[in-house]
């Protein structure tokens, strides 16, 4: 009977294909589960903004803060920088150093960037900026910190003085990689 009628076994096969696929589908949507609203956000950042070129060694936590703060001094929003402050500081001085950073270095974040993590990062790391179109270097610190009862990284902000904000350490190399990501001071 099949060699009689080859068209009825190919469409049997195609349907058996498209049930397979659909419940496959369907096991694998009805397992996941919707984003909450900071996952949602991240996604929502990282789709549009370049991605972080990453040298040396972040942790998952130091990673995160890094691209969070970027992604804030390109998009030029002061109060959210600000927000990734460390909170036992002066809230002046992180929104004062908030508004330094973005005014000397969101051209630069908005383009190509290089993260340079110094040492190992799981209690606080030093992570050097290489922003690329710009030719502009910004080192930072990052720390962890309790925020409502949960242990996060933030970043020490404590530059209220624009030429502080801008300043480079002179053991800073010019280029990523240069000291393999060790800090020799």
């Amino acid at each position: 009977m099949t060699a009689r009628f080859p068209a009825a076994r190919r469409r049997g096969r195609a349907s058996r294909g498209v049930l397979v696929a659909a419940l496959a589908l369907g096991v694998l949507t009805g397992c996941s589960s919707e984003p909450d609203a900071a996952e949602a956000e991240y996604l929502g950042d990282y789709s549009s903004h370049p991605p972080l070129s990453v040298v040396g060694h972040p942790s998952t936590g130091t990673l995160g803060i890094t691209q969070q703060v970027v992604w804030r001094i390109a998009d030029g929003r002061v109060g959210e920088l600000a927000d990734l402050g460390d909170p036992t500081k002066d809230r002046g001085a992180t929104e004062k150093t908030a508004e330094n950073w973005i005014a000397a270095f969101r051209k630069g974040a908005g383009g190509k960037v290089t993260a340079e993590f110094y040492d190992e990062g799981s209690y606080r790391q030093t992570v050097v900026l290489y922003l690329h179109g710009t030719g502009q270097i910004k080192e930072i610190f990052i720390l962890p910190a309790n925020v409502d009862g949960e242990g996060v990284f933030r970043v020490s902000m404590a530059e209220p003085d624009p030429a502080e904000a801008t300043a480079v350490a002179p053991w800073v190399p010019k280029k990523p990689g240069e000291l393999g990501s060790t800090m020799i001071r």
